[in-house]
């Protein structure tokens, strides 16, 4: 089983991947760390969730949701162009069109949101090393 450390690593590389998929699930992995407490059945049913997880599809209400928290990193710092292309791109974001995942990911380089360029959910890019 997992210990309460690892589980939190990957909690926190998976977070975002998640949300994208399913708030429920989000919700359901958030609550095994409300209590700081830690047992072989809440490692059982982490991984459980992250596997039955990796199996669902975005919706669009999913993406809208989690991009919304990840454009929290930037919304003090970004530009007023950068700020106006996150709100064209979150207008038009859908599962099958999503262009919206590489211009965050491009914000947490530049920015240096090292939190989020090793999130998963930027797992197709090259984890910051280059644009």
């Amino acid at each position: 089983m997992l210990t309460i450390e690892v589980a939190q690593h990957l909690w926190a590389e998976n977070k975002y991947l998640v949300m994208s998929r399913s708030q429920q699930d989000y919700n359901a992995l958030r609550q095994l760390f409300s209590d700081n407490e830690w047992s072989d059945s809440k490692s059982s049913e982490f991984i459980k969730i992250l596997a039955s997880n990796r199996q669902k599809k975005p919706t669009r209400k999913t993406l809208v949701t989690t991009y919304q928290h990840v454009w929290g990193y930037f919304k003090k710092l970004a530009t007023a162009e950068e700020r106006n292309c996150y709100k064209k791109l979150l207008e038009q974001v859908t599962p099958n069109d999503d262009d919206l995942e590489s211009f965050l990911y491009k914000l947490a380089v530049k920015y240096e949101v090292r939190y989020l360029i090793n999130s998963r959910l930027f797992k197709q890019y090259d984890n910051g090393l280059s644009l």
